[in-house]
C-alpha cells in the first residue's frame, strides 16, 4: 500500500498526540503518588492499633493526612505486607524480632523509631503460683527465636531454670543447664499461646497478648520484666518501614506523631504499666 504525504503527516500528528497523552498520564500518576496523603500501617490490635487509631490519627489528620490501620493478629503478615508495599509501615514488634525476621526471610525492613515497651510476663494457667509448680509442669512459650529466649530469661529470673549464658538473648531450651522442676516446654506461635492458657500450668506472654487474654499485667503476672531494666531497652516496640522509605514524608509524619506528648499521655492513662512509653 502507498502512503501520500498528507497521510504520512496525519499519522505523525496522531503519534505525537499519543505520546503526549502517554506522557501526561505518567506525569499524573507520579504526581498523584507524590500527593498521596493516606498513610497505611499494619499493627497488632492491642495496644498498637488502639494507639494509632485513638492517639495518632487525630494528630496526622491535623497535618492533612489520612491514617488507615490494618490489624493483624500474628507476627508475620505485618512484615510481609510492609516488604511487599501493601502498607507504608508497621508497628507491632521489637528490634531483635525484626533482625531475626530479616535474616530468616530475606526481607529489607528497618526500624525508624522506638515507641513503647511491653513487659513480658509469666502468667497463671492451671497453676496459680510459681511456688506451686509440680515436677514436669508444662510452660507455654512463643516459638519465634527472640521471644522464646525472652521467656527463658524470665524463667531464669524467677529461679526456675539456669542458662549456659545467663544474658543470652538468643537462648533456646537446649541452652538450659539446670531445670530442677523438669519443666516441659510447649512451643507455639506467639498468637496461639494465650489460647492454651487453661491447658498449661503457666504461659509466657508478650504484653499485648496478655492484655488480649484479659490479664491485668500489674496484678496477674507471676513474674515480669522490669520497665527500667535491660529488657526495656532491648525489646522496645518500634515503627518499621521498608529500606529506602526511612525519610519519606509519611514516615516523618508517623515518627513525629508516635513520639508526641499526646501519645505518651494516652499510653500512661490507658495501659497502667502494661505498656510503657520509652521516648
Amino acid at each position: 500500500m502507498r502512503f501520500t504525504k498528507s497521510a504520512a503527516a496525519a499519522l505523525t500528528v496522531v503519534a505525537v498526540a499519543a505520546l503526549g497523552l502517554s506522557a501526561c498520564g505518567n506525569s499524573s500518576t507520579a504526581t498523584s503518588k507524590e500527593d498521596d496523603k493516606t498513610i497505611t500501617v499494619a499493627a497488632s490490635p492491642t495496644p498498637h492499633a488502639e494507639i494509632l487509631n485513638k492517639a495518632v490519627k487525630p494528630l496526622v489528620e491535623k497535618d492533612g493526612y489520612k491514617l488507615e490501620v490494618k490489624e493483624f493478629t500474628d507476627y508475620v503478615q505485618p512484615n510481609t505486607a510492609t516488604e511487599d508495599g501493601e502498607v507504608d509501615a508497621n508497628y507491632f514488634q521489637h528490634k531483635p524480632y525484626l533482625d531475626n525476621f530479616n535474616k530468616e526471610k530475606g526481607t529489607h525492613l528497618v526500624s525508624v523509631e522506638t515507641v513503647h515497651f511491653e513487659p513480658f510476663g509469666l502468667y497463671p494457667g492451671k497453676t496459680k503460683s510459681l511456688d506451686a509448680l509440680q515436677d514436669g509442669a508444662v510452660v507455654a512459650v512463643p516459638n519465634d527465636a527472640t521471644n522464646e529466649a525472652r521467656a527463658l530469661l524470665l524463667l531464669q529470673d524467677a529461679g526456675l531454670i539456669k542458662l549456659k549464658n545467663p544474658e543470652d538473648i538468643n537462648a533456646t531450651p537446649k541452652d538450659i543447664t539446670s531445670n530442677p522442676k523438669n519443666l516441659q516446654f510447649k512451643e507455639l506461635e506467639a498468637a496461639v499461646v494465650p489460647t492454651v492458657i487453661n491447658d498449661v500450668d503457666i504461659a509466657a506472654l508478650n504484653g499485648n497478648y496478655a492484655i488480649q487474654a484479659g490479664f491485668d499485667v500489674t496484678k496477674d503476672a507471676l513474674q515480669i520484666e522490669k520497665a527500667d531494666g535491660l529488657a526495656a531497652k532491648t525489646y522496645a516496640n518500634i515503627l518499621v518501614v521498608k529500606e529506602g522509605n526511612e525519610n519519606t514524608a509519611k514516615t516523618k509524619e508517623l515518627k513525629k506523631a508516635l513520639n508526641s506528648s499526646e501519645v505518651r499521655d494516652y499510653i500512661n492513662k490507658n495501659y497502667k504499666g502494661a505498656v510503657v512509653p520509652v521516648f
